[in-house]
């Protein structure tokens, strides 16, 4: 106990502390987000995985809080995903060597004994889908920092009750991590995540909640882990619909998530975070109750509520619209410079 409140405390600050020194080298990298109103350095990523895996490394190197079996091999697998992800960040990648080396590291952790080889399946693919929605959630500041932190104490809690103490562990050591970096990402952002931070926070909690889950049923645990991961799922389901009923490519960015939507009702850039984080509290307390057979023990009921619920919202949100006519060239333009500027 007094080991893992030692452990997260070290986790805060040290990765505070990594991403206020690692602004200066990721502007001079070229490591910049440049889709927000100014350019904000991706000094997080690396800021978050290298605290949350010296600190984790260290516990289980010394035998103070030993990760367990399989633990070790899920932190070493999504250091590996955030190193895929700071390439991506210095030099861009295709999507899909982003994917399938996500993929590759999400299908070495499944636990196939608990899972059998068809469930191992559908859990790589699911670890893949949450570790590239939270990729996605990291369109505004503070947006997918937050989301980790609320979900990392969900899946820390469900590990908890399972006596998985090495998990537990890991889980508050990465939303300690989270929590020090968003010292430097609430708005105005300082700094942010990027692919690097954002698949690793997204693949070590979906990995953790599969083990979390491992051999208590497939139904039940498929309602469990929709809540735990409602509302990066949502935002995935926005942008897909959208850009389809648009016509546009799905991997062309563009102001259609969550928060820019919200933004267009009036909301304020902190008011999207606190409304969309609580959103996502709700979800994961879902999912908290119904891994420890709180409500509705078959899950049925209240998965089916759920989805009915991100639905609806989902429609709501797809009226709001995004998606501005294409400004035409000025007639006043030459054509030499219309053709240099196209």
């Amino acid at each position: 106990m007094l080991y893992g409140i030692a452990a997260a405390t070290a986790a805060l600050f040290l990765a505070a502390v990594l991403t206020a020194l690692l602004r200066l080298p990721a502007r001079r990298l070229g490591m910049l987000d440049r889709r927000r109103q100014r350019p904000v350095p991706l000094a997080g990523g690396p800021a978050v995985a290298l605290a949350c895996c010296l600190v984790a490394g260290a516990g289980a190197w010394t035998g103070l809080a030993p990760l367990g079996p399989g633990i070790g091999r899920l932190l070493a697998a999504g250091a590996a995903v955030a190193a895929l992800g700071l390439v991506a960040d210095v030099r861009r990648i295709k999507a899909r060597l982003l994917v399938g080396g996500t993929a590759v590291a999400a299908a070495c952790v499944v636990p196939y004994r608990e899972t059998g080889l068809a469930g191992g399946l559908l859990a790589t693919g699911w670890i893949v889908f949450v570790a590239v929605s939270f990729k996605a959630l990291d369109h505004a500041d503070a947006l997918a920092g937050t989301t980790g932190v609320v979900t990392a104490f969900a899946v820390g809690a469900c590990a908890a009750a399972d006596l998985m103490d090495g998990l537990a562990v890991l889980l508050s050591v990465l939303a300690a991590a989270l929590t020090g970096f968003l010292m430097h990402n609430w708005h105005p952002a300082r700094a942010a995540l990027g692919a690097s931070g954002s698949l690793f926070a997204g693949f070590v909690l979906a990995a953790a909640a599969v083990h979390a889950r491992a051999g208590q049923g497939i139904a039940g645990s498929a309602g469990v882990l929709f809540a735990l991961t409602a509302l990066s799922t949502a935002d995935v389901l926005l942008v897909v619909l959208s850009r389809r009923l648009a016509g546009r490519p799905l991997l062309r960015s563009g102001p259609d998530h969550l928060a820019h939507r919200l933004r267009r009702l009036g909301l304020t850039p902190q008011g999207v975070t606190v409304l969309l984080g609580l959103g996502g509290f709700a979800g994961v307390l879902v999912g908290v109750l119904a891994h420890l057979g709180w409500i509705a023990g078959s899950g049925g009921l209240w998965a089916v509520a759920g989805a009915v619920t991100l639905g609806v919202v989902v429609f709501a949100l797809l009226r709001i619209p995004v998606y501005g006519p294409r400004r035409s060239v000025s007639t006043q333009v030459r054509g030499q410079l219309r053709v240099r500027n196209g």
